[in-house]
């Protein structure tokens, strides 16, 4: 989960000018408990802060700023929103992270590129050495096209968060650890691959779609990672409301259900605390995704076969239990093959998951399920391209298949293809009318 706060809460605006008040930052009611309240009612494992926006203004009391908490009216002066994110955070056990933003529209040094990547520098070793262990550095290339001109020093960067959080991946669009994915709407590509080449990238002037798709190709082992805020905004505004239930179960489907990790920005207001009306949105779209994967339709089925087997260790009954370790391996050298499931009944479903044990590599470029009816045949349920960590292909609105015998089928797969994973689900927020099952 991302938290966008800061001086643009209080200025109802996206982007801040860089010269604020630092006096107007006073969010009397800021309890950042309360934020990790919301974390977990959305299942969240990891919680991102942006501790310094575009426009500069520093969420922590940093020495080389006097654009910070250290110069506003909360808590007198005495205040460290990011102290207080990273020990609410801990308490619960999720990871931080950190989002420190290179355009600063607010230090006089801005543009002079040894000064400013020095500048950098030494707010990222503030934060990197007193704030405990890191999960993430999330940093990107954006600006206004009209903004000064000048290069960010992102290898020394790298290098130095990795001396100093050497637990931490880093975002950006060119990784090193995790890739933008291109957009701000929380869509994956489809195919949606983990690697990519870090050369074909230039942070801040990036091809969305080859974010988006990643390259079967790629060298660089580079999972991507999509951000959208629950809002229209980034930031907190009185007159914007969140997104419908519907709109976040179709955000998951494009973003989760394809290879992809969901950062979900959830703005703090004025007061300091998550809103209600995000905070009821998060725990209906949390539940709305335990129910649909609380049953799995595949779990114990009648039997479980397949097109070959490489061993014993490696039968179709692996695909069973959602490990990464036990997986089908088909014959070496095959690149395609089938699992068949007879579910030992009919079972209603509209949506199914599958997984790859990525730590071999993602592998399959093409693949389609098929259901069994008596009059029909083997019919399509759905097809795809690529599926990684995890993918879940979701069937058309209203549109239910009635089976017992489902099977999954490679059609194309770099080197042997490997399965870890397969479920059937029913996802009732799919239906327009419940009479239509």
């Amino acid at each position: 989960m991302f938290f966008h706060f800061g001086v643009n809460t209080f200025t109802d605006s996206e982007r801040g000018s860089g010269h604020e008040s630092p006096s107007i930052f006073n969010p009397e009611r800021l309890n950042a408990s309360q934020w990790m309240d919301a974390a977990q009612s959305a299942g969240a494992q990891l919680v991102i802060l942006t501790v310094k926006h575009h426009d500069g203004f520093c969420l922590w009391p940093s020495a080389y700023t006097n654009f910070s908490v250290a110069s506003s009216s909360w808590r007198g002066g005495k205040g460290d929103v990011v102290a207080e994110f990273v020990a609410a955070a801990r308490e619960r056990g999720l990871d931080v992270g950190f989002y420190l933003s290179p355009w600063d529209l607010h230090e006089s040094c801005y543009g002079d590129t040894l000064l400013y990547n020095e500048f950098y520098l030494a707010q990222l070793r503030e934060l990197l050495t007193g704030y405990g262990p890191i999960s993430e550095v999330w940093l990107d290339g954006a600006k206004s096209p009209t903004a000064v001109n000048m290069s960010y020093d992102f290898e020394l960067w790298f290098d130095t968060i990795h001396q100093l959080q050497p637990g931490a991946n880093i975002f950006s669009d060119a990784g090193p650890d995790i890739r933008w994915v291109g957009n701000e709407y929380g869509e994956a590509g489809q195919p949606c691959w983990a690697m990519a080449n870090r050369s074909s990238i230039t942070i801040g002037r990036s091809d969305g779609q080859y974010l988006m798709s990643g390259e079967s190709a790629g060298t660089d082992w580079l999972p991507p990672e999509c951000d959208i805020s629950i809002r229209p905004g980034w930031f907190w505004h009185r007159n914007e409301a969140p997104k419908s239930l519907e709109q976040l179960l179709d955000v998951f489907y494009k973003s989760s259900a394809r290879n992809c990790l969901l950062l979900l920005n959830v703005p703090p207001n004025s007061s300091g605390l998550i809103d209600e009306s995000d905070f009821q949105t998060l725990e209906r779209f949390s539940s709305a995704i335990d129910s649909i994967f609380s049953v799995n339709l595949a779990a114990n089925p009648l039997s479980v076969t397949a097109s070959s087997v490489r061993s014993s260790s490696f039968g179709p009954k692996q695909i069973l239990d959602e490990r990464m370790e036990t997986f089908w391996a088909p014959m070496q050298g095959e690149s395609t093959g089938w699992i068949e499931l007879d579910l030992g009944k009919v079972s209603k479903f509209n949506a199914l998951e599958i997984r790859e044990p990525v730590n071999m590599g993602q592998r399959v470029m093409e693949y389609h399920v098929e259901a069994w009816d008596s009059e029909l045949g083997w019919y399509l349920v759905s097809n795809g391209s690529t599926i990684g960590y995890r993918k879940v292909d979701r069937l058309e609105e209203d549109q239910v298949c009635a089976a017992r015998l489902v099977r999954l089928l490679i059609d194309t797969s770099r080197g042997d293809p490997l399965i870890c994973f397969f479920g059937l689900y029913f996802d009732m927020y799919n239906l327009r009318h419940l009479s239509s099952i």
